[in-house]
């Protein structure tokens, strides 16, 4: 088997805890110039943005150097640059440091901010917070939660170690406890694990349970519930990790999540900046047996759920 060759390390710093963009050119090409391939390939960076990149010197090679407007196509090289980035709406939450040592970082990440860069969420991620605030520019997350739920992620420190982090959650050997607001159902049988297959199309928002082999799998307990206003805690133990399984699995139910902006009918976008009624799901407990130094770790959030906490500033009544 033909192997796949190795990038060089990338000759730019990163910014804001972000990397800079790396390009290989394709083996077959028509383009005259480095310059000419990546005006067909930036599509989206605005009339004579590249050239502006070329002209500041902003686009390097694997030594740093930059490369000359009229340098022409080699197949295979690598380029880097510096993407510009549209604003962010800053997401006004801490982010707490829960555990940290020369493996691992654990991250109390708020409601809001993205796990890792991805779409219009780059800089303002938990990712790219750490990286720059803590002085870790090869912190790598192991594992991801949804924008919108808050609680504890793990990341690495050394990209050489992360696949075996990562392996954890493959694998199954992560104990992972959330908590959630939802209605109270006095009908409904609890505790109970729930089986089904979910399916998450790319390019559809919600995910969706279909007929087959059962690929998700969740213990559903209630903790304690209010008769005032009708609301319930409940214990979400995962055994597996499909997308948005615990919001499919509530919703299914006939309890979904408190602010859950897909389930069961997907809500109008909000405004960027519009940070009230967050969804009232949180990864509240992760533990572990180090595969790197054999310790034994359980963690826990110091996060709550407004909508329990404080219902009435969770309604904005």
């Amino acid at each position: 088997m033909r192997r796949r060759t190795q990038p060089p390390p990338a000759p730019l710093p990163q910014r804001r805890g972000v990397d800079p963009v790396r390009v290989r050119l394709p083996g077959n090409g028509a383009w005259a110039t480095v310059r000419d391939h990546l005006v067909a390939r930036l599509t989206g960076a605005g009339p004579g943005m590249v050239e502006a990149m070329f002209d500041a010197g902003a686009v390097v090679g694997a030594d740093g150097v930059p490369v000359a407007p009229d340098a022409p196509y080699r197949p295979g090289m690598f380029v880097w640059f510096h993407r510009e980035l549209p604003p962010e709406v800053p997401v006004p939450f801490p982010v707490e440091v829960v555990y940290r040592d020369e493996h691992i970082v654990v991250a109390d990440k708020p409601h809001f901010l993205a796990t890792t860069p991805r779409g219009s969420h780059v800089s303002e991620t938990l990712l790219a917070r750490l990286r720059h605030d803590l002085g870790l520019p090869a912190l790598g997350a192991a594992h991801r939660l949804d924008r919108l739920t808050a609680g504890l992620v793990l990341f690495t420190v050394r990209p050489e170690e992360r696949g075996a982090y990562q392996g954890l959650f493959r694998d199954r050997r992560v104990h992972k406890e959330y908590e959630a607001v939802a209605r109270h159902d006095p009908a409904l049988g609890l505790p109970r694990t729930v089986r089904s297959r979910i399916l998450k199309e790319r390019g559809v928002l919600a995910a969706r349970e279909v007929p087959g082999e059962p690929n998700a799998v969740t213990r559903v307990e209630i903790t304690e519930h209010r008769e005032q206003d009708g609301l319930a805690r409940y214990r979400l133990l995962p055994a597996t990790g499909q997308t948005h399984q615990l919001r499919v699995h509530l919703n299914a139910l006939g309890v979904p999540i408190l602010g859950d902006p897909l389930y069961p009918e997907i809500a109008p976008a909000t405004a960027p900046g519009d940070f009230r009624r967050p969804l009232q799901l949180l990864a509240r407990g992760l533990a572990f047996t180090d595969p790197v130094t054999g310790a034994r770790h359980s963690f826990t959030s110091g996060r709550t759920l407004q909508a329990w906490t404080s219902p009435e500033e969770w309604s904005g009544t």
